[in-house]
């Protein structure tokens, strides 16, 4: 009685945490598993139906199957270059001769705490099918216009130009980081050995950069896989005309909110969790087999 005394004012300093968490955090989970094995519209009695939720999402739904495709292209034509670009950000910032580094990081940091649906709402207007500002620029130019939200194809490349502008600084500043990390006793040495810049880069940076690297391209396919709010406020919760910006989790919201089917979105929502642990997995393994653990 003593002893729990003693640590009672500690447990109750960290309990709001723990309160919080529990409530907000992982009874939605657990509730949303247990939702996903019921047919429920949010208003009226649940009824459970195993894994009818799982097996008519995988054979008798092309939506789901369209709107993983549109994912995982999304998150290609938006992780690659977003990834090179900061990288080169990154060493343009840690060159000697730059000036007002820090007033640079802030700039390129800037869109990533930018409203996104501030951002969202100003790439509408540029993307406008009709009176958008890059249409309009082509137009002077002699091209012809692009149907920017009507084409599947061009849709993904805007929702896919909105995530390369806000998060390109945010791993930009990350892999800066890393670039500071290494000592400069290692480049030191490589030049008085004869090394040139292109030896010293793939040799001493790119090796020791890796693990960071690594770590950006698993923050953006965790990220990618979640694409939600872009899509939405670009071409609305049915993803287009052509469905071709309809993202997984844009499709469990349309599920959810708009068709009131609460257990088939968590039968997404747990689909779309298991999607992102298998890339989480191979990440993992790749790195360990990298650092030969």
């Amino acid at each position: 009685m003593r002893g729990l005394k003693t640590y009672l004012a500690p447990y109750l300093m960290i309990s709001p945490f723990y309160i919080l968490f529990i409530v907000f955090g992982l009874f939605p989970i657990l509730f949303s598993l247990y939702l996903a094995f019921h047919s429920w519209d949010g208003l009226g009695p649940m009824e459970f139906v195993g894994l009818r939720n799982f097996r008519n999402l995988l054979t008798d739904d092309p939506d789901f199957w369209k709107s993983v495709s549109n994912t995982f292209i999304i998150w290609f034509f938006s992780t690659l270059p977003q990834l090179f670009l900061a990288l080169v950000v990154a060493f343009l910032l840690n060159a000697a001769f730059v000036r007002f580094k820090d007033f640079y990081r802030a700039v390129y940091f800037l869109p990533n705490i930018t409203s996104i649906v501030a951002v969202a709402i100003i790439f509408g207007s540029f993307f406008g099918s009709q009176f958008g500002l890059i249409n309009g620029l082509l137009q002077v130019i002699g091209l012809p216009r692009i149907e920017w939200i009507n084409d599947p194809f061009w849709v993904k490349v805007a929702v896919s130009l909105m995530v390369i502008w806000r998060w390109t600084g945010y791993n930009a500043i990350i892999y800066l980081a890393g670039l500071q990390s290494i000592p400069h006793d290692l480049y030191e040495a490589a030049t008085i050995d004869g090394a040139s810049r292109k030896q010293q880069f793939f040799s001493i940076t790119l090796p020791l950069l890796k693990p960071i690297i690594l770590f950006t391209v698993i923050l953006s396919t965790i990220g990618g896989m979640q694409l939600f709010t872009e899509p939405l406020i670009l071409v609305g919760n049915t993803g287009g005309a052509t469905k071709g910006g309809l993202t997984l989790v844009l499709y469990l919201y349309n599920q959810a909110f708009g068709n009131q089917l609460f257990g088939y979105a968590s039968a997404i929502a747990w689909m779309l969790f298991l999607i992102i642990g298998i890339f989480s997995f191979l990440n993992w393994k790749f790195v360990s087999r990298g650092e030969g653990i």
